[in-house]
């Protein structure tokens, strides 16, 4: 009686121990897939695509995107998740060479707050002009996710990925840098975390696992017309004019 009395909890004891290995075994190897699968060079052929969006967070990233639209990758370029004090003039002086296409061909989004964020804004704006097909411009270690985020978004959009590749981080040998372990590892949960929502979410701008995930809210309730330094401008301007 009293072998047998102890004999469940042992069982479940050794069957979660199990379950516990199994699980980390699962993780390490789909760790292990997901860096290997980053891409370490930038790709030579790219081919054309409707529209380029970039996502921010390098100024090589905006270069890159900028200078695909120059090089006629795609027919406008949007610069998702511009921080709201960074003006049109400003990416200009960063591209002097770009100035003309900055001026006709560039839209920029003030209203993305993370990832999820970039995907609904730059599905509006495909919606907006009738793109099917969008050339994606973000660094390498990012693009996973971003691509499972937009796929989420725009189930009919192809999208094409243009890694942006830096000297920051070497990804070919991320096993040997531990640099590489702690910026990747963070982006291998943020990426499974992507793909279990898009799971069970239907659309991301309603969801409430967007925002509980994000922590907050992905895009500004702002709206587009109310952000950025141009909209200060002419809010300064206008207050200047009635109290004159």
């Amino acid at each position: 009686m009293h072998a047998a009395r102890w004999s469940w909890p042992r069982r479940l004891g050794w069957l979660l121990g199990c379950m516990l290995v199994a699980a980390s075994v699962a993780l390490g190897l789909g760790y292990a897939e997901f860096a290997s699968g980053i891409e370490p060079r930038e790709p030579v052929a790219v081919p054309r695509t409707d529209a380029i969006v970039v996502v921010t967070g390098g100024s090589q990233r905006i270069g890159d995107a900028i200078g695909l639209l120059g090089a006629e990758r795609g027919s406008r370029l949007l610069i998702s998740g511009v921080n709201e004090k960074t003006s049109r003039e400003e990416l200009a002086k960063l591209n002097p060479s770009a100035r003309e296409l900055l001026a006709c061909c560039v839209d920029l989004d003030y209203r993305a707050r993370n990832t999820i964020g970039n995907a609904i804004e730059t599905r509006r704006w495909v919606r907006q002009h009738e793109f099917h097909s969008l050339l994606v411009v973000t660094s390498n270690y990012h693009m996973p996710r971003v691509l499972a985020e937009f796929a989420h978004a725009m189930p009919g959009v192809r999208l094409v990925p243009h890694p942006v590749v830096t000297d920051q981080i070497d990804t070919t040998g991320w096993w040997r840098s531990w640099n590489a372990v702690r910026l990747l590892g963070p982006e291998y949960g943020k990426y499974l975390v992507a793909r279990l929502r898009s799971a069970f979410e239907g659309d991301p701008e309603t969801s409430r696992l967007s925002v509980i995930i994000g922590g907050r809210k992905p895009v500004s309730p702002k709206p587009a017309g109310f952000l950025g330094p141009d909209y200060e401008k002419r809010t300064r301007l206008h207050d200047h004019r009635n109290n004159a």
